[in-house]
This record gives structure tokens, sequence and C-alpha cells, in this order.
């Protein structure tokens, strides 16, 4: 898989994070995991498994999200003025928690490609204007 699809499929497990409780994580990590993934690659949907090594990419990158939520909520605050974690919608939300992880806490992504990144996401899955408002956001994250 290429690792906007890897990117991609953390992205839809993060976003269980939104309508789970923390205990109930683990089983919904394991059904995740499970799923058929759905390879979207030029329009053309087949079912692909991951590889051992892709499934514990996923989950490390997963877990060590989840392990700085609450820094990367205060970012998203003091970031998007007038904007609080719970007035965003919850797929913005995701996007930019993944998006503002790999720019500060992931050494490997370069700057630009989470941004470039985020914003593929977000016209994908965000409402119609998302793409902008993540845009803006972390452009100003990274200046």
């Amino acid at each position: 898989m290429k690792r906007s699809q890897i990117r991609e499929q953390i992205f839809k497990l993060l976003f269980r994070v939104e309508f789970n409780k923390a205990e109930d994580m683990p089983e919904q990590i394991e059904l995740f995991m499970e799923a058929p993934t759905l390879d979207t690659d030029e329009n053309d949907y087949k079912e692909v498994a991951l590889s051992e090594e892709e499934e514990k990419y996923i989950r490390n990158k997963f877990d060590d999200i989840v392990n700085h939520i609450s820094e990367i909520d205060n970012i998203i605050g003091e970031t998007a003025k007038g904007w609080s974690s719970e007035r965003i919608g919850k797929v913005e939300l995701t996007i930019l928690r993944l998006a503002i992880y790999e720019i500060k806490f992931d050494d490997d992504i370069p700057v630009s490609v989470a941004i470039d990144q985020a914003v593929e996401l977000s016209k994908r899955f965000g409402r119609d204007e998302s793409y902008s408002f993540i845009n803006g956001i972390l452009a100003k994250l990274a200046n």
C-alpha cells in the first residue's frame, strides 16, 4: 500500500475515537483490522489485505496519536482562534489531529506532505469547504 493509503486507514481508525469509549477501542481496533480494506487507487475499488508490517505501523501510529491527543487538541485551540475541538466537525477534527501529529511529533513526515495529505483527506471525506479550513489552520501552524 502507498503511504497515502496507509494514512487513510489511520484516519479511519482514528475517527472511531470520536464515537467510542476508550475502554472499547481495543475491540474497535481489532474489528477495524479484520474488516476488508478497499484499495481506492485510480478509482479501482478492490479488497486488499494489510501486510503485518502495515498493520503494525497503523497500530503504532494510532496509539501514538491517541497518547498525544490532549496536547494536539490544545494546539488546535491555540492555532484555530475561536474554534475549540468540540466545535470542529468530527471529520475535520480527525484530519487535523492526524496532520498535527505528523507535523509536531513524526520526524519522518515532511511538513508539506502532512499538509498536502490532510487537504486531500478533507477533499475526500470532509464538507465542501473543509479543505480550505484545514489548509488555513495547518499553514498557520507550520509558520
